[in-house]
């Protein structure tokens, strides 16, 4: 505890027992760097400081510190929380500071209060450059004066509340990022929450709005009503200062630490010896708190008309708040020691394992064993891309899997002339998350099912008449070619972007295979971690492979698509030949009718004065008419149809063999390859041996330190454990 004006208590207390504090509370200091550098799963208890810019955040800190360090007044001054390790040394007469590496937070360097101040502009002039203006990263400093109370505090950046008109964008994107940073560091749950209010009526909640979203009963938060000074004065009546000191639970709801707010006042001015300084050395700001504390107190009994009780008063100024947050701090220091031995017990044997796995990967980087390793793995990977080809459910369908909506995003639509997607879910399986095998089957079935549904695209009479042309020999019109010219033009404008879609759809399908087989891998421990170089080939192999595998395919598909549309074989273009004469007997039949129609006393028409009527109205008339078009049109139908039907048959089988199988049977092949010319070419360019050693020594380095850091404070956590028991064993009896 502090000294002389630190606390009353503590002028009684003995040299030993200040000395057994002191011995833990820069134990948890240790701990909270340990922590910080190596992101290991414990933290010390500390109070995190949460409130808005203008809530006398950053004048509060001060005054609990006992002297003056930082800027104070608008605009943002942090953009990092500040870690303060404050400690009673009544042996400094000005304060004694350390600011911690920001690379290595066990290495820390003397820093007088001018130098920690630019550091910490400078991090703002930093930050404020960056797109994320904000970070949580802490800067630690470690502080040691007459006037600190044993504590360790963390000063978060100012809370934001913007006017929500557009022109305050950029303040409003600003809150928000403060907002996250402040919610993230009040997740830990050992953190003690000092909230700030700047009000006067406790229905307003600007920070607990905060603060109660990640600890809705209070039930960690001490609850702070700064500028009491200036709150005073606007109380007309003694009942209001009452329901001020006393709020009722309907308005200040929840179980706060200490059952009720507590109230300060910091007197304002700057230390120095500058015209525009108020005082002129930390003592008299020291003084200035304590007497602005005793002047508020007797404004209050002035304002209540009856003097304050003794539980009334120990919530009323900066030196009760602090002798709270000290006795509060110690106490979970205190009761936290059995649970901290087991979790630094267990990082060390964490840490140990991680060395002992440093030194074996150390000694495994010789070329034989390399060599080994990339040849397992290349077995062990294609094992896992023919499992998901054939079918699995190891992989979360959840984190893996995509929906046909997903698909479609993703790898690419299947959208015809008319711009316009087919409904995915009258495709079957649509709503279900599918990879490998499965995946590939229901983009077949989509594009067998779009593309088998399109009829003939529309065909006009200009299309028709300069189709027809002119003959080498004759000037009759040929409407079988004709017929021949417009079908497969449609054909060829139709059928081609679907080709090119159902590569690019299957290829994305295919590429997809590589993250689910490296996640199997990863899950039963086959997986080369820290090979990355080797891994990004093997990656690279992979997905050249499937693309060059994908154009090859998509090109042989391409030929058969242009010889079908180059040059029209009957036998195979007129599928429907049934269908044909049909309509062909129907159209001759509607012609007699209207010959019959015209003249009843006329006799049946010979055969071939039919034919020649037929001859007469299409190969030697160039004028269009209905009987001639109708005749190209059922033509045109019968040709697309029949190029529809072979183009879906032969890209399906195309894209089985040429895509799908060669992943089968040609891809390990092409690796093993791959892999083997590397290993004869330059084994470093392949594994990056020189930079793999460099890298596992640098681990392994900073393991060992852990691990001696660890074992000093596990042994420095159980003395002060067996201390705390001998002490507890000596007061029971």
């Amino acid at each position: 505890m502090a000294g002389e004006e630190s606390s009353p208590d503590s002028a009684t207390k003995n040299i030993d027992e200040l000395e057994g504090q002191w011995r833990l509370y820069e134990a948890y200091n240790e701990l909270h760097g340990l922590a910080q550098e190596f992101d290991t799963p414990f933290d010390a208890p500390a109070v995190l400081v949460v409130g808005h810019q203008t809530d006398g955040k950053s004048a509060l800190v001060e005054a609990l510190m006992g002297f003056q360090f930082n800027h104070v007044g608008g605009g943002t001054k942090t953009r990092r929380p500040i870690t303060l390790h404050m400690k009673y040394n009544p042996e400094c007469d000005t304060p004694l500071c350390h600011l911690l590496s920001d690379s290595d937070p066990s290495v820390s360097h003397e820093k007088s209060l001018q130098d920690i101040q630019a550091y910490i502009e400078a991090e703002n002039m930093r930050l404020e450059k960056e797109t994320c203006q904000f970070s949580a990263k802490e800067i630690i400093i470690r502080i040691e004066y007459k006037y600190c109370p044993n504590l360790t505090i963390i000063d978060t950046p100012g809370l934001v509340a913007p006017a929500p008109s557009r022109k305050n964008r950029a303040l409003q994107a600003q809150a928000r990022a403060v907002e996250s940073l402040v919610r993230a560091k009040m997740q830990h749950r050992e953190l003690i929450i000092l909230c700030l209010e700047d009000c006067n009526d406790w229905s307003n909640a600007t920070t607990r709005r905060v603060v109660m979203q990640i600890d809705p009963e209070l039930s960690r938060t001490v609850v702070v009503a700064t500028k009491l000074d200036t709150k005073i004065p606007q109380f007309a009546r003694a009942s209001d200062v009452e329901v001020f000191l006393s709020p009722p639970a309907s308005t200040l709801d929840g179980f706060m630490l200490g059952d009720s707010p507590f109230f300060t006042s910091v007197p304002s001015g700057r230390v120095g010896f500058g015209p525009e300084s108020v005082f002129r050395s930390n003592d008299e700001f020291k003084q200035a708190i304590s007497s602005r504390e005793v002047e508020d107190l007797v404004a209050l009994e002035e304002k209540l008309g009856r003097a304050l009780s003794k539980q009334e008063r120990s919530r009323i100024g900066v030196n009760s708040l602090r002798l709270f947050l000290e006795e509060l701090l110690l106490k979970r220091y205190m009761d936290s020691v059995p649970s901290i031995i087991p979790l630094l017990e267990k990082e060390y044997r964490s840490s140990t394992r991680k060395l002992s796995e440093l030194d074996q990967q150390l000694s495994s980087l010789n070329e034989a064993k390399l060599k080994e390793k990339g040849r397992t793995f290349h077995d062990l990977f294609l094992t896992k891309l023919s499992l998901l080809l054939k079918g699995t459910v190891i992989a979360p369908p959840d984190k893996f899997g995509e929906t046909l909506q997903d698909e479609r995003v993703n790898g690419g639509a299947f959208i015809g002339s008319d711009g316009l997607q087919f409904p995915h879910k009258l495709i079957p399986n649509a709503g279900m998350r599918l990879y490998g095998g499965a995946q590939y089957h229901r983009a077949m079935a989509e594009f067998r099912f779009v593309v088998g549904g399109i009829k003939c695209p529309p065909i006009t009479r200009e299309e028709i008449v300069n189709a027809c042309g002119v003959e080498d020999i004759h000037d009759g019109t040929n409407y079988s070619r004709t017929a021949c010219v417009i079908a497969v033009a449609k054909a060829r404008d139709t059928f081609e972007p679907f080709l090119h879609q159902l590569g690019c759809r299957l290829s994305h399908i295919l590429k997809r295979l590589l993250p689910i087989a490296v996640y199997l891998l990863q899950k039963e421990g086959e997986y080369l971690s820290g090979h990355d170089v080797f891994l990004r080939r093997v990656a690279d192999a992979f997905n050249n492979f499937a693309e060059s595998t994908e154009k090859s395919c998509r090109e042989k598909c391409m030929e058969d698509l242009v010889s079908t549309t180059r040059y029209v074989t009957w036998s195979l273009h007129n599928k429907n030949r049934a269908g044909l004469r049909q309509f062909l007997d129907s159209f001759g039949g509607s012609e007699q009718s209207a010959i019959i129609g015209n003249d009843s006393n006329m006799s049946t028409q010979t055969t071939e004065t039919r034919l020649a009527d037929l001859l007469d109205s299409t190969l030697w008339n160039r004028r269009l008419a209905p009987s001639s078009e109708r005749i190209v049109y059922a033509l045109v139908q019968q040709i697309f149809h029949g190029i529809r039907e072979y183009f879906l048959a032969s890209t399906e089988l195309k894209f089985n063999c040429f895509l799908l199988m060669p992943v089968v049977d040609k891809l390990p092949a092409m690796l093993r390859e791959d892999l083997e010319s590397a290993f004869e070419d330059n084994l470093d360019n392949v594994f990056d041996i020189t930079n793999l050693r460099h890298s596992v020594a640098q681990d392994k380095r900073q393991t060992e330190i852990e691990l001696k850091r660890v074992q000093k404070l596990k042994e420095k956590f159980r003395y002060i454990h067996e201390q705390l028991n001998s002490q507890q064993a000596m007061f029971g009896q």
